[in-house]
């Protein structure tokens, strides 16, 4: 009897980690979004230009940015599938940034450059729909600025 109860215990101990583990493993997306940022952080401050290709250490062929109010449904239907919850944009000036590679989204920046500490933005001729896009095969190469200690990349 004794034995039982000391594998039932160890079987729930077993579970309670593997719950544990799943709720605290990060999606790839917010992982990559943590390389980006201290990529784009810890560009030279003599840098005025940079490649984009040159700060994001992960595969990806295509980027989507969002014009802010684009509503949620709208972005799901550009990168053509949901992938997390996410929500519009509610305010001039905030990211909403969609890496793809193969058509899976990879990296996603969300928020106001002055919370994340660095902000990327671009235009392109491949504009519809309130949406910009770059292929990685696209012209990449992106302004360097800093203010208040925020690094912004601009196109």
């Amino acid at each position: 009897m004794k034995s039982k109860k000391t594998v039932l215990i160890i079987a729930l101990g077993i579970i309670c980690i593997a719950i544990f583990i799943y709720l605290l493993k990060k999606d790839l997306w917010d992982v990559n979004e943590e390389l980006l940022k201290e990529e784009v952080l810890s560009i030279g401050h003599s840098v005025e230009t940079i490649n984009l290709l040159e700060v994001t250490p992960f595969d990806w062929d295509v980027v989507y940015s969002f014009e802010p109010y684009t509503p949620s449904e709208h972005i799901y239907e550009t990168v053509g599938y949901k992938w997390d919850t996410i929500n519009a944009t509610v305010n001039e000036g905030m990211n909403q940034i969609v890496f793809l590679n193969d058509g899976k989204v990879v990296c996603y920046l969300y928020g106001y450059p002055e919370n994340n500490g660095y902000g990327i933005s671009f235009e392109s001729e491949n504009y519809k729909d309130a949406v910009y896009m770059l292929n990685s095969k696209d012209d990449l190469n992106f302004q360097v600025e800093r203010r208040n200690s925020v690094v912004y990349l601009r196109s």
